[in-house]
């Protein structure tokens, strides 16, 4: 959330915001609703003077026996009484709206973010792996197709229990990602310094609000009773679409030290989006679902230490990608493709080698997001009231939060997978992986279950 007082003297700065992030929102009218308010405010405040020279005028004139003026006083006290308290309802109203349209004005972009419409502009600043890449089958099978092969990934049957868009994974399938949470909240712990946080999965409106999914991405998130698009208060709950949720508003309303900071918390959890839109191939099987673990990284840090903290975050998620051995990008994204509350951002894509898009490299596959590594400056501190005291006898400040997967496990599973694949349709597992799997050093597949199965022996 952008303050009153910033977008009150930088309106043409935050005017280049809506424009380069695409966001469509009345600015004009935030400035006049401010104008307002504040002209109510000043008028309120000579309204409360003239009123206290009243009292003290009746006090006045009732002790030297004038009850006749000290009548009139009284009556011109309460009718000024009454006429601030009319102001005032008035002045909460315009406020109201006024915190309605602050929040719908996205974060300004850091100055060095590059300037852009959409996903073309976005600026690739690293790459790694993808020279010295691992010999591949002649023919790679795409991720959905090797899956039920092993009898380690269901569609059909997730579909049946819950719906589309979910997926079961099972025997070897489902060790593989619980030995990927387990590896990386052990690398994040041990080698970052984080604190582990287990988040509750339903979250409550006012947490939405206060990282930003709310009131903007509402008809992304899985409520918990009643529609989408019916009214909701601060206490409705909803399946988090990410532990950045929970995990920032643990501190909301609160004042941290500066012995605290910096705060750095890890948390494993499923999240839920809707994600409604995009399908077919680009997003079959399990690059695109309603519900997926997730390893977040979540900070608080002081606000001149953000740019250097999100730097070292970035190397943080890619360390994941490293240890396993995989290839990736990182995208420095630009301004029509960041996001609304991002000031800086930086995608990485993992690379998978089955399905050739357009968007891929030259030799095949394709890139695939696993983690967003953000900086948010003070945008959702203010929203949700995060504070620190630089000194004890110092007014208390917003801080900086910055975020990033560390990562996401459905699109690594796709990248293992395809990546890891054998010519007899074997998927090596990844050495770092081994420890949290037993030591199993290859993935075999299991054997089919029910009638069918039966049939097709």
């Amino acid at each position: 959330m952008l303050s009153r007082q910033f977008v009150r003297e930088n309106p043409e700065e935050v005017r280049r915001a809506l424009e380069t992030k695409g966001v469509d929102a009345d600015l004009d009218r935030v400035l006049e609703v401010d104008a307002a308010w504040r002209e109510l405010k000043a008028e309120g405040d000579d309204l409360r003077r003239r009123r206290n020279e009243v009292s003290s005028e009746v006090g006045e004139l009732k002790r030297e026996g004038d009850d006749e003026a000290a009548e009139e006083a009284i009556e011109r006290s309460q009718a000024l009484k009454a006429e601030l308290e009319e102001l005032e309802e008035r002045a909460d109203e315009l406020e109201a709206e006024l915190e309605a349209r602050l929040l719908e004005l996205p974060n300004v972009p850091h100055p060095e973010a590059p300037v852009g419409e959409d996903e073309t502009d976005n600026v690739e600043v690293d790459r790694w792996g993808f020279d010295d890449r691992r010999a591949l089958p002649d023919e790679v099978v795409p991720h959905y197709d090797l899956g039920e092969d092993l009898e380690i990934l269901d569609f059909e049957r997730a579909a049946k229990v819950t719906g589309g868009g979910f997926y079961f994974a099972k025997g070897e399938g489902a060790r593989l990602e619980h030995a990927l949470v387990q590896f990386m909240l052990e690398l994040h712990r041990t080698e970052h310094g984080y604190v582990d946080v287990f988040p509750p999965l339903p979250v409550n409106s006012a947490s939405m609000r206060g990282t930003g999914q709310f009131p903007k991405f509402v008809e992304d998130a899985f409520r918990v009773g009643g529609a989408n698009d019916e009214p909701y208060d601060d206490d409705d709950l909803w399946l988090l679409p990410t532990a950045e949720v929970p995990v920032t508003n643990m501190y909301r309303d609160e004042i941290l030290l500066d012995r605290d900071l910096p705060v750095k918390h890890v948390a494993y959890s499923p999240n839920f989006r809707r994600e409604a839109g995009e399908h077919g191939t680009k997003t079959r099987g399990i690059v695109r679902v309603h519900q997926f673990n997730k390893v977040e990284l979540v900070n608080f840090v002081r606000p001149e230490a953000s740019d250097d903290r999100l730097e070292a975050l970035l190397g943080e998620a890619t360390t994941v990608l490293e240890r396993l051995g995989l290839p990736y990008r990182v995208l420095e994204m630009c301004t029509g493709d960041m996001g609304f509350t991002q000031a800086k951002k930086y995608d990485v894509e993992v690379w998978a080698p089955a399905d050739d898009m357009p968007e891929g490299p030259d030799v095949g596959g394709r890139w695939l997001e696993v983690s967003s590594v953000s900086n948010f400056e003070d945008f959702q501190a203010r929203r949700a009231g995060i504070q620190y005291r630089p000194e004890q006898h110092e007014s208390a400040e917003y801080l900086h939060t910055l975020n990033g997967s560390g990562v996401a496990i459905p699109r690594v599973v796709v990248a293992i997978l395809e990546y890891y694949q054998n010519d007899d349709g074997t998927v090596d597992v990844p050495e770092a992986l081994q420890p949290y799997m037993g030591g199993q050093e290859v993935i075999e597949g299991g054997e089919p279950v029910g009638e069918s199965a039966v049939g097709e022996g």
